[in-house]
């Protein structure tokens, strides 16, 4: 079994993934481009099939991406994506055993996501529409910080998959195909009324999503980084803006808010507590920087404090 560019037994299983209906297609192009590149470098390495893969092959491959500054997060879904793979190929019984199952999961950095203040939120959504332009970038950061969507969930509504009277969404094409129904502010949902007076003479007749392109047609996810990015620089916002960022802002400002955190698991439609638990590092981050600032005893040392504390630990000779 020669492996190929395009290798049928990919073909096989991303048609099997995409049967089960429990990825989105986000994921399934993710996995189909890891596979392929991982079959390239097997060809490269003069590996003949798949019968020849082992664990050696995949380390190796691992740590190539690795000393390519890859991160954590990219190594860990590629690695993933082979891993499912070969278990896949045993299933079909073209492999006894998977080689990647002996292959340790790089560990993620633990960082905080970066967010915006309210204030910085506030001057991005508050900035005056001049096109019909701006009114759906409006509608469209109003959304992502009132409900905490994903951008790709985002991209792909259609209009029938709001409720304006009931101020309510309805996320269809979560991670993991997992659908979830979500409150909508009502900035957010004046702001969307008012793009949808315009989106109903741009769009095209067959076109069903609520956001769309000078063409008529859905927005790509690529668009909106290139608009967020272009309001940021006309709003003189110094932090590099991500639609995920407004995402994180919204987890992060509702859980100072509300104190919640499993509402706030609910409404970013994580599987597990454990990965909605980073905001609240956040949300103590807020709460620590209040205690400095107006805690009697939690204000910075004075200079007296200092020259004390010296006193203290360097005392005179004595006879």
């Amino acid at each position: 079994m020669t492996l190929l560019a395009d290798d049928p037994w990919i073909a096989q299983y991303i048609d099997s993934l995409a049967s089960a209906k429990r990825n989105s297609e986000h994921t399934l192009s993710a996995y189909q481009r890891d596979l392929r590149q991982f079959s390239d470098y097997c060809q490269q390495q003069g590996i003949e099939g798949w019968q020849a893969v082992n664990t050696k092959h995949i380390r190796a491959y691992i740590a190539k991406l690795h000393k390519s500054d890859a991160s954590a997060k990219t190594l860990r879904r590629k690695l993933s994506a082979i891993r499912s793979f070969l278990r896949f190929l045993q299933t079909q019984l073209v492999l006894d055993q998977n080689p990647a199952q002996y292959v340790r999961t790089p560990k993620l950095a633990k960082t905080l996501p970066k967010i915006m203040d309210v204030d910085q939120m506030q001057g991005l959504l508050d900035a005056g529409a001049e096109s019909w332009l701006d009114i759906r970038d409006v509608a469209i950061f109003e959304l992502f910080y009132s409900s905490g969507l994903r951008l790709s969930e985002l991209t792909l509504l259609d209009v029938a998959d709001l409720d304006l009277i009931e101020q309510s969404v309805k996320i269809r094409h979560g991670k993991g195909n997992k659908q979830r129904l979500l409150p909508i502010g009502s900035k957010a949902c004046k702001a969307i009324t008012l793009w949808l007076s315009y989106r109903t003479k741009l769009a095209k007749p067959d076109e069903t999503a609520v956001f769309i392109s000078k063409r008529g047609t859905r927005i790509s996810q690529r668009n909106i980084e290139l608009r967020l990015k272009q309001w940021c620089v006309k709003k003189q916002i110094p932090n590099s803006v991500h639609p995920h960022m407004l995402r994180h802002c919204f987890a992060s400002h509702f859980l100072e808010s509300s104190q919640d955190l499993r509402a706030v698991q609910e409404m970013l439609g994580h599987s597990s507590i454990a990965t909605t638990q980073i905001y609240t590092h956040l949300d103590f981050q807020h709460l620590a920087n209040i205690y400095d600032k107006t805690h009697p005893r939690a204000k910075k040392k004075s200079t007296d404090d200092k020259r004390i504390r010296q006193n203290i630990e360097k005392p005179d000779n004595m006879s």
